[in-house]
């Protein structure tokens, strides 16, 4: 019998403290807003530290699953896309904002769930959360990862 790959061991660990249907859809939203705002506030630092920040992790990911790669590659090309639309002044404010307010929506998500976040037990479930949102619309879609 085959070992499972990582990917499905991550998102299998990573599930198992998102099975309340309220505390997804939190972070169905949650998630890609984090994400978001992560690169706002490193764009806000120096544009391109936001794109070698989101560079590093898609090579991540590329190695746990080249199809959600390509998803991740679409979703902070235009993220990043949209903060270059933005007013410089604008980004920092809003992102450092909307930042804290998705992470309160997060741990509100989890004290509904009953669970610590993932990532208290390992810090990779911070890049596993983008993961297991596209996954949900991966299988929606009826891709494979």
């Amino acid at each position: 019998m085959s070992q499972p790959r990582t990917i499905d061991t991550l998102l299998a660990q990573y599930s198992e403290s998102h099975l309340n249907p309220t505390n997804e859809i939190i972070h169905f939203i949650c998630v890609p807003v984090i994400v978001f705002t992560l690169l706002g506030l490193l764009w806000a630092a120096h544009p391109l530290l936001a794109v070698a920040v989101t560079l590093a992790s898609l090579a991540y990911y590329f190695k746990l699953s080249k199809p959600f790669a390509v998803g991740m590659l679409m979703m902070t090309t235009l993220m990043l896309a949209l903060l270059a639309a933005l007013p410089d002044r604008a980004i920092l404010p809003l992102s450092l904002a909307i930042f804290v307010l998705a992470w309160i929506g997060q741990f509100i998500g989890h004290k509904i769930e009953g669970k610590k976040p993932s990532f208290f037990d390992d810090l990779r479930f911070l890049l596993i959360g983008p993961l297991f949102v596209l996954g949900f619309l991966y299988r929606r879609l009826k891709l494979a990862y």
